[in-house]
C-alpha cells in the first residue's frame, strides 16, 4: 500500500492547513465519467485517508448534491484526519450551461446545505466555484468572511478566477487557495493566475492535473472516449488527434524514467513549486496507488525543463471546456 510521507505535507497559503501535495478530486465519484456506486467511493475515499490522502475536494454541483452526501457517509468518525474543501456557486441550467450565483444570501445559504450534506459543523476550506459577473466579487467574499465569522468555515478560497478577481477578493478578506485546471496539457491561464498567487501568498490547487485522463495514456482512440468528455472539444475529432500526439511525448519521457505516464505528469505539476498541489480524481483504489507512485518520480530541473518543452504552454488543441460554459471560467 502506498502512503504519503509525512515530510512532503505542503502548507496551504498562509492557514494552518498542512496536506499531501497529491489529494482526491471527488467530482468523478458521481457518475460523470461513468457509473460510481456510492459504496464502492466511499471504500475509495476512506483509502486515501489511510494512505495519507486527507485532501477531499467537492462541490455541492456534484451530483447536485450526491457528492457531498457519498463524501460526508465516507468521513464519519474519520473528520480529524480530512481537509475538507467544498464549493458553491454554480446553479443548475435546465437544458443549457449551469448559471452562477454568488449573491451573499446564497452562499450562506449554500454553506448551510452543504454542511448538512457532509455531516459535518465546519469546513475547512470553502470556495467560490465560478465567479458571478451580476455580483462584485468583494459582496461575495465579503458573505464567505462571514461565514469564517460564524465558525462555519475555516480558509477561503476561490475557482477559476481571473488574476485580477483574485486581487480583489483578497483585499476584502484573505484567500487561501485558488483552484484552476493545471496540467502539461492546459497551463496558460494557469501559469497566468500562478504569479498572482504567489506573489500573494496563496496557494495553487491544480485540478484535472492529468488533462481529464489525457495525460494517463489510456485514452488512445476517439472510442475510449465516453461520459462527460465526449462533449469537451479537446476529445473531439482533429483535437483529439493532435493531443493524443503531444500525450506521446510524454509516455515516451516516461518510459526513459521508469513511471507511468500519468506519474511524470503529476511530477511535473509538484516540481513546480511548494505552493502547488494537485487533486486528480479517480473512482478506483489501484488508480489512487497508481497517482500516489508519483512521490517516488525524482526530477531533475533538466527533466522538468524537458517536460515543459514537450508540450509547450498552449500546445493542446481544442479549449478545455463545451463552448457554452468556456464564459464561465477564468472570470
Amino acid at each position: 500500500m502506498k502512503a504519503v510521507p509525512e515530510n512532503l505535507r505542503r502548507r496551504l497559503g498562509q492557514s494552518d492547513l498542512r496536506v499531501s501535495p497529491i489529494g482526491l478530486g471527488c467530482m468523478s465519484l458521481s457518475g460523470v465519467y461513468g457509473a460510481a456506486a456510492d459504496a464502492q467511493s466511499e471504500a475509495l475515499i476512506r483509502a486515501a485517508i489511510e494512505r495519507g490522502v486527507e485532501h477531499l475536494d467537492t462541490a455541492d454541483m456534484y451530483g447536485w448534491g450526491h457528492n457531498e452526501e457519498v463524501v460526508g457517509r465516507a468521513i464519519k468518525g474519520l473528520r480529524e484526519k480530512v481537509v475538507l474543501a467544498t464549493k458553491f456557486g454554480q446553479v443548475k441550467g435546465e437544458g443549457g450551461a449551469n448559471g452562477v450565483d454568488g449573491r451573499p444570501d446564497y452562499v450562506k445559504a449554500a454553506c448551510e446545505a452543504s454542511l448538512k450534506r457532509l455531516g459535518v459543523d465546519v469546513i475547512d476550506l470553502y470556495y467560490q466555484h465560478r465567479v458571478d459577473p451580476k455580483t462584485p466579487i468583494e459582496e461575495t467574499v465579503g458573505a464567505m468572511a462571514d461565514l469564517v465569522k460564524a465558525g462555519k468555515v475555516r480558509y477561503l478560497g476561490l475557482s477559476e478566477a481571473h488574476p485580477d478577481t483574485v486581487r480583489r477578493a483578497h483585499a476584502v478578506h484573505p484567500i487561501t487557495a485558488v483552484e484552476t485546471e493545471y496540467s502539461l496539457l492546459y497551463r496558460v491561464e494557469a501559469e497566468a493566475t500562478r504569479k498572482v498567487t504567489r506573489e500573494l501568498g496563496i496557494s495553487f490547487v491544480a485540478y484535472s492535473p492529468l488533462g481529464r485522463g489525457f495525460l494517463t495514456g489510456a485514452l488512445r482512440s476517439l472510442e475510449d472516449i465516453d461520459g462527460r468528455r465526449a462533449a469537451h472539444p479537446r476529445f473531439q475529432g482533429e483535437h483529439f488527434a493532435a493531443n493524443r500526439r503531444l500525450v506521446e511525448r510524454v509516455e515516451a519521457l516516461a518510459a526513459r524514467k521508469g513511471c507511468l505516464p500519468s506519474q511524470i505528469a503529476l511530477a511535473w505539476v509538484l516540481a513546480q513549486g511548494e505552493d502547488v498541489v494537485a487533486i486528480p480524481g479517480t473512482r478506483y483504489i489501484e488508480r489512487l496507488d497508481e497517482n500516489l507512485g508519483a512521490f517516488d518520480v525524482a526530477l531533475s530541473p533538466d527533466e522538468v525543463a524537458e517536460l515543459s518543452a514537450a508540450i509547450p504552454p498552449g500546445a493542446a488543441s481544442g479549449d478545455r471546456y463545451p463552448t457554452a460554459a468556456m464564459p464561465a471560467v477564468y472570470r
